[in-house]
């Protein structure tokens, strides 16, 4: 039987290190899934003997709240009215 497994959405960003090249400058806050990270020294990296660059790990991809009324701390409270769910259904036979 198959293990049913959950998406992981751990998240790496590249910290460059001292005298770090214009490559990873160019990453420099980004966030990537830790399977799709790209790995450090980066290719087009001319500093590879020296590079220092290292990974920062998060548990989550996002950066931020995921909505805009999370930056204040509030939750949505809604209403749409008046409570509806009590008293007689919609069917005539609903008593």
């Amino acid at each position: 039987m198959a293990k049913e497994t959950t998406p992981r959405w751990d998240a790496v960003s590249i910290v460059p290190g001292s005298g770090s090249c214009e490559a990873v400058l160019a990453l420099k806050g980004r966030r990537f899934l830790g399977a799709e990270a790209p790995r450090i020294p980066l290719g087009e990296c001319t500093r590879v003997q020296s590079c220092r660059c290292v990974y920062r790990k998060y548990s989550d991809r996002r950066a931020g709240p995921r909505r805009s009324e999370e930056h204040t701390g509030m939750r949505r409270v809604t209403t749409s009215g008046p409570e509806r769910r009590i008293g007689r259904g919609r069917r005539k036979t609903d008593v």
